[in-house]
């Protein structure tokens, strides 16, 4: 078994091994935040996008169905029904509208998910207090040792605690 920078366990390893190994990791962290920070805008990238996409397609069914739907629409009522052709018409436009509402109101619910999506915000933040953390972290103040009790001896007294 070893420890995450690869020595064995149970091995004591120096101040300069410890602090390389906390840069390691803390490194390690910083840019795992960033690729969250990057999946979380993506992800709401693509709800705009759909959002976007469906507004549009709303659009486009309003727009370049109106002449040719209204037409088979109206005369379709007017076969079946008898009605006045002019009634005929407005009720194929009406359909027609009913139509893009529909696909609007899908806009709308797919615009609201991706507004309501604040990914970035969260790993900014996360980030922002880890920074916080850090700046605010003090080293533990080291008594002064005797000139009998050099590090030596602290190493042999670690050495048999262990």
């Amino acid at each position: 078994m070893s420890a995450p920078d690869g020595s064995p366990v149970g091995v004591e390893r120096s101040i300069g091994q410890l602090f390389a190994s906390a840069t390691t990791e803390m490194s390690a962290l910083v840019h795992d935040e960033i690729a969250l920070a990057k999946a979380q805008l993506k992800q709401d990238v693509k709800r705009g996008a759909v959002s976007g996409g469906a507004f549009s397609v709303a659009g486009a069914v309003l727009l370049f169905s109106l002449p040719m739907l209204n037409f088979a629409l109206a005369y379709g009522i007017r076969t079946w029904s008898h009605w006045n052709l002019a009634i005929c018409f407005v009720l194929s436009f009406a359909a027609n509208v009913l139509v893009a509402g529909l696909l609007g109101l899908i806009g709308v619910v797919f615009a609201k998910k991706a507004k309501k999506g604040q990914g970035p915000q969260k790993a900014a933040a996360s980030m922002k207090e880890t920074a916080g953390v850090l700046q605010n972290a003090k080293p533990h103040p080291r008594p002064e040792l005797p000139e009998d009790r050099g590090p030596a001896a602290i190493e042999a007294v670690a050495r048999s605690s262990s």
